[in-house]
Formats: structure tokens, C-alpha cells, sequence
């Protein structure tokens, strides 16, 4: 395994790293003020668009462009550590057009779309001139197992009808945000088969019948960008509108999350460096009964543990990377799942760490330490919770212990 990344990949993030220091850092106050009104920022955004994508730092995120398609394409490998750059800050990955879910409904649309759909749909999201969300989890079912999903998508002459009821849907409050990609059931599967009684349909925000009906709350604060309950009551979309092939909704969900698993992984371990960058420095500022905080053993410890920590699961990652690049999306399943329950769990543990020797101030707004703590935590349920993960880990370990059955017997000490 070679985790090395490419010349190309460390000329990419010197001039990202240039251009997070030089353009998006000194935005960030006015970020967060702008989104705290009420407001989503586009008027800070969209300029830092146009920049990055003068600069080549477009559409990182997809390896093969077409030729008349914007952007750099880079490998899942030479990918990650972009990725790790951009979340330092929450906001950063639009800029580069390289936001959740646009980047897996583009992964989607570039594999499944039809020509129309493609001018339609995908060309302007590859421009950066769109926004978009996909609408999968439910409040009324355990939408971990996809198969469960209630929405039903119904075949009615030349449309498609659709009704049920879709929360957490992020992206959904965006200004830009134009159609959802929405999963699910429908009426002209393949039978008895669970897998493939599931499909996709792309629904214009605008569509009569689909109602945004709220921005949820996560641990008491809100995305400005939304994850949203939004309601579907008799929306009717042109047949046209459907997605790959009838029945098919379910591989295609599973196909889209590797690559996106990926880059929520390599997010969070960019946040858990800014923690822990916050931490040590922190402890040489601080002082209590004498001595800085970066004299006691305990918070000696942490930090240790959390440079450990950080550099085992970035390199987990980038195993799961590798392996999709050189053996395909599927072989990477179960280190998929991995990377998941690793990195979200990594997270609270560093953020808490940091918070506490921030003291008090790490509970508040005055630094990203709350909100980065928060979005560990929710992790922990997005794209699938720790218990089907750790599920999917455990059964290829068993699975491997049954097809070795027996060759353990030779370790025995039997007298």
C-alpha cells in the first residue's frame, strides 16, 4: 500500500491552504455574523466561488471530468487531505464546490443521468450555480436499512407521484438549493427482492406539493443551510425524472455513500486538528495553582493521546482511499463502515478534551469548539449509526473466522 499522495495532490493543498489563509479565514467573522442573522451568506460566498474556481480549486472531489466539465479531478487518495483542509472550516467546502450532498447527488447524476437530466441538473451543479439535497431518512422508520424507507413513488401515466415525509435533509434551506433526489418505494420493482423494490426521482424544489416544513435543530443550534423536515403530498414530477432504473434506488444509495463516507471522515479529522492545535495552545496560555495547564501530566496526556488518535484513524482513511482508487467503490465496504464509526467517535473525544481545557469558553460561541463537539455527535447517526457499522465490521470478521475455521487449533497448548 502506498499512501503517498501525488506531486499534483501536495501542489493542490499548498495553494489550498494559501487560499484558505489568504481568502476564507479573514471571511469567517463575517460568515458566522451574516448566518447568525438569519441571512445565509451568499454574498461572501459566491465571490470566494469564483475565485477558487479561477485558481483551480474546483470540483476537487470527482476523479474523471469529462473534458468539457470545470474542475480538477483528483483521486478518493489525493482527494482526502483537500478534504481535511476544508473542514478546519464548516463552511470552507462550498467554496470549492465540494459541499455534502452536492457532492455525492453530483457523484449520482455523473453516473445515472440521462442527457437530459445531465443539462438539466448536473451541468449546473458542476457550475457551482445550484445547490441540491437528497432526501432519504424518515422520521416514522429506521432509515439506516434504506429498505425501510415509506416515501412511496408511484408510476401514474406519464408522472411519477410522490408522497411521504423526509427529515434531516440537509442542504434543503440553501437559497440555491434547486431539487432534492428523493429514494423511495415504488410501485414497478422487482417483486419480492427487498433490495430492489426502492427508486429514485429528481424533485424540483419548486414542485407543488413539497412543503419545507422545518429546520431542525441539532443539539439546539441550526445549519443555516438546513437540515430539514420537508413534506411530500401528491408532488408529481414528469417520468423523465426518474433516476437509473426502476427498483434500483437502493444500490444506487449504497453506491453513493463510499466516496461521500470518505470525505465526511476526512472533514472531521481536519477539525480534530484545529482542536487539538486549540488545546495545545491553549495549555501554554493557561494558568492554574501555578503552573500552565501544559505542565500537568493529565493534560499532557490528552495531548498525546489525541495526536495518536488523529494520526490512526487519518490513516484508516486513507487505506479506505486507496483501496477504492485500486480495487473499486465495493471492496472498500467494510473499511467504509470503519472509517464512519472511527472518525465520529475520534471526534467527541478530541473536542472534549480541548473543551475542557478551554474551560468554560469552551462552551460557548467564542470559539468552534461547542459547535465542533455538537457535529461529532451528530455524526454518530449520520450516514448509518455506530451499531450498523460496527454490524458490518463484525460480520466480515466473522465471516473470515468461518472460512478459517480450525486454523487457529495449532496455537493451542495442548498437553
Amino acid at each position: 500500500m502506498d499512501f503517498d499522495y501525488s506531486e499534483d495532490s501536495h501542489q493542490v493543498q499548498n495553494l489550498m491552504r494559501r487560499f484558505m489563509k489568504q481568502h476564507v479565514l479573514p471571511r469567517n467573522s463575517d460568515w458566522l455574523n451574516t448566518a447568525a442573522s438569519g441571512h445565509y451568506p451568499l454574498e461572501i460566498v459566491e465571490p470566494l466561488k469564483t475565485q477558487a474556481r479561477e485558481d483551480g480549486l474546483w470540483n476537487l472531489f470527482l476523479p474523471e471530468l469529462k473534458e468539457q466539465e470545470p474542475g480538477t479531478p483528483m483521486s478518493n487518495l489525493d482527494y482526502a487531505p483537500l478534504a481535511e483542509i476544508m473542514g478546519r472550516l464548516p463552511w470552507a467546502a462550498e467554496i470549492f464546490n465540494c459541499s455534502a450532498p452536492d457532492t455525492g447527488n453530483m457523484e449520482l447524476l455523473h453516473r445515472f443521468a440521462t442527457e437530459d437530466q445531465y443539462e438539466s441538473w448536473l451541468k449546473p451543479q458542476l457550475e457551482g450555480t445550484t445547490r441540491s439535497c437528497f432526501a432519504m431518512s424518515e422520521p416514522d422508520a429506521a432509515s439506516s436499512d434504506a429498505t425501510n424507507i415509506n416515501t412511496t413513488i408511484r408510476r401514474d401515466g406519464d408522472d411519477y407521484v410522490v408522497d411521504g415525509r423526509k427529515w434531516f435533509i440537509t442542504g434543503a434551506n440553501h437559497p440555491n438549493c434547486r431539487f432534492a433526489i428523493v429514494l423511495g418505494r415504488c410501485d414497478d420493482g422487482h417483486g419480492d427482492n427487498r433490495h430492489q423494490q426502492h427508486s429514485m426521482v429528481i424533485v424540483p424544489m419548486d414542485t407543488p406539493g413539497l412543503e419545507v416544513v422545518r429546520n431542525i435543530p441539532i443539539m439546539q443550534h441550526h445549519s443555516p443551510e438546513g437540515h430539514c423536515e420537508i413534506a411530500f403530498r401528491n408532488v408529481r414530477v414528469p417520468a423523465e425524472n426518474l433516476l437509473g432504473q426502476p427498483g434500483e434506488g437502493f444500490a444506487m444509495a449504497q453506491a453513493r455513500l463510499g466516496p461521500g463516507r470518505v470525505h465526511h471522515c476526512m472533514r472531521t479529522i481536519g477539525q480534530c486538528e484545529l482542536a487539538l492545535e486549540m488545546m495545545t495552545e491553549r495549555s501554554l496560555e493557561r494558568r492554574t495553582f501555578g503552573k500552565f495547564l501544559s505542565e500537568y501530566e493529565n493534560v499532557r496526556d490528552w495531548i498525546a493521546e489525541s495526536r495518536l488518535e488523529i494520526d490512526q484513524a487519518r490513516l484508516l482513511v486513507l487505506q479506505a482511499a486507496w483501496k477504492m482508487d485500486t480495487h473499486g467503490n465495493a471492496s472498500a465496504r467494510v473499511d467504509v463502515s470503519a472509517i464512519k464509526l472511527v472518525a465520529a467517535r475520534l471526534q467527541t473525544r478530541v473536542v472534549d478534551r480541548a473543551m475542557q481545557v478551554f474551560g468554560a469558553m469552551g462552551l460557548t460561541p467564542d470559539t468552534p469548539l461547542a459547535y465542533l463537539w455538537t457535529w461529532g455527535r451528530a455524526l454518530r447517526f449520520l450516514d448509518g449509526p455506530d451499531e450498523v457499522h460496527l454490524r458490518t465490521v463484525a460480520r466480515a470478521e466473522i465471516e473470515r473466522a468461518k472460512q478459517q475455521r480450525g486454523s487457529t487449533a495449532a496455537y493451542y497448548n495442548l498437553r
